[in-house]
């Protein structure tokens, strides 16, 4: 083995720890099992996160919250950031801004206030922005504030299409995501958020599936995000079809983006609709609140092959099978939703999905309503990946969080720590028994003398995996505004093989 094989191994384990990207990876034929379990979990050394743009009413009230749970292993510097990023155009074509127009609105920043700069970690930090002029974020953070690094946007609309709490976690920049529970019905006003934080352009295509199979879009083909710019595309001007349920595939031909879908609906309310897990013969979606008044199913297969799944609802007593939707088909290539109703019946509830004979790969949402009448608001909760090591919730307050977790499995114990406030406050930890095929809901600790607002971690401790979510509340005039976010691995860490004896005297 020569010098250039040696850098080479050397870079690979330096990118993994940079990145996490070595976790996320299929194994290598060539590492041997022992090697395997020599990993050492250490902390990332970097990680982007990338917010869309909050609203487009004049009316919004967006508030952000920063944290970076303390990890261990990590150094005393780094730093995380957030910076708007420039507005490609306003009209949602996908075409591209003037640059060379300083007017605002193509290839500059947008106006708002300063966006917050962690100082510490383990402490919260906030920024607000109102109105229809809050840009789009960039965000990177390394050293000690980049493992489990999360951002949360959450923004309060009075009035108007979508109006009610909107809340989303800022995402990882990637190469693919899915949509189920998109649509460009009569009603709704869909757009698809993209942001791209690197120095290249990145191409998008936007494709979409109705309940027939693809919609023909050629316009949805060869989206130009620029540099440090963000794109708002607007569904329905992708095709004519109008479709109540739709899956919207981003597949980033080059480059990477950040991508989430705004859902308004001119009677419901509304909210950001995040990605689904990766495809998955089974999923878990947490979180469903106890007074959901209706929960629709949107389910979809990439494949050509159908898939056939149980639906279960694991309740605070166990995994019982809703009356009258005991499975669902879902056709390959095909959009397919189910309305569930009051599923839930007055307790806390998640949907657990499983095939019922050979294994598929599926994508899934739902799309959950609180109240009645005219006031009723609406939110989405995609499948997603388990807590794992660690998960962390951002933007909590003392009143109005609401922790939900599930264990579709074998039973896990779970500490949850509420850390200092933003303003000020001493952390607490809490540890819970959560029972096997159930889930709790909670009402989450609250950190001593808080001030301002404060994260959540949840760490499982022992027992089968753990999957959750985070619903915020707030009643504004009568209608019971509420946004969930699901809790998956924060990736704070990532295996790094160690080396079993000193190659750096080895030469050719």
């Amino acid at each position: 083995m020569n010098r250039t094989t040696l850098s080479l191994i050397a870079g690979a384990t330096a990118l993994a720890a940079v990145t996490g990207f070595a976790a996320l990876s299929a194994p290598d034929t060539a590492i041997t099992e022992s090697t395997a379990e020599a990993a050492a979990q250490l902390p990332v050394e970097r990680t982007s996160l990338l917010c869309p743009a909050p609203s487009m009413s004049d009316i919004a009230e967006t508030s952000y919250t920063s944290f970076t749970p303390v990890t261990k292993g990590t150094g005393s510097g780094g730093k995380a950031e957030l910076q708007a990023a420039a507005q490609e155009s306003q009209d949602g074509s996908g075409a591209g801004g003037d640059k060379d127009k300083d007017d605002g609105k193509s290839g500059e920043p947008r106006t708002g206030k300063p966006m917050p700069t962690s100082r510490e970690p383990g402490k919260p930090v906030t920024g607000d922005s109102s109105g229809a002029e809050s840009p789009a974020l960039v965000g990177t953070a390394d050293g000690r504030f980049a493992p489990g690094w999360t951002v949360q946007e959450t923004t309060e609309v009075a009035a108007g299409t979508g109006r009610g709490l909107q809340g989303v976690n800022c995402t990882a920049p990637d190469t693919s995501f899915w949509f189920p529970g998109a649509s460009t019905a009569a009603d709704r006003t869909d757009y698809v958020h993209l942001t791209n934080p690197d120095d290249s352009a990145a191409v998008v295509d936007i494709e979409l599936y109705g309940k027939d199979g693809a919609l023909q879009s050629p316009v949805g083909e060869g989206i130009t995000v620029q540099p440090h710019s963000s794109e708002p595309v607007l569904l329905s001007t992708l095709t004519a079809e109008e479709q109540t349920n739709l899956t919207v595939h981003v597949n980033v031909r080059s480059g990477r983006v950040g991508a989430a879908v705004q859902a308004l609906d001119d009677k419901v309310g509304g909210d950001w609709l995040a990605a689904s897990t990766d495809p998955s013969g089974s999923l878990v979606l947490p979180g469903i609140p106890k007074d959901a008044t209706s929960v629709r199913l949107v389910a979809f297969t990439p494949g050509d092959a159908d898939a056939d799944l149980k639906l279960r609802l694991a309740s605070p007593s166990g995994l019982i099978t809703p009356a009258g939707n005991e499975t669902v088909h879902v056709k390959g290539g095909m959009t397919t939703a189910v309305d569930l109703g009051d599923v839930t019946r007055g307790e806390a509830g998640s949907l657990v999905l499983t095939p019922t004979d050979r294994s598929v790969p599926v994508v899934a949402a739902l799309r959950v309503v609180r109240g009645k009448g005219d006031r009723q608001e609406t939110a989405f909760i995609p499948a997603t990946r388990p807590v794992g090591p660690r998960a962390t919730s951002a933007h909590n307050s003392a009143k109005g969080s609401t922790l939900s977790l599930t264990a579709p499995g074998r039973a896990a114990t779970v500490e949850v720590t509420a850390s200092a406030g933003s303003g000020g406050g001493t952390p607490v930890s809490k540890t819970y028994t959560i029972k096997a095929g159930t889930t709790q809901d909670i009402e989450p600790p609250v950190p001593s003398g808080l001030k301002g607002t404060y994260a959540l971690t949840v760490e499982p401790k022992s027992g089968g995996p753990v999957y959750g979510a985070r619903t915020l509340t707030a009643t504004e005039g009568g209608v019971p505004g509420f946004t969930v976010q699901t809790l998956p691995d924060d990736r704070g860490t990532v295996a790094v093989p160690e080396a079993d004896e000193d190659l750096s005297v080895l030469q050719k």
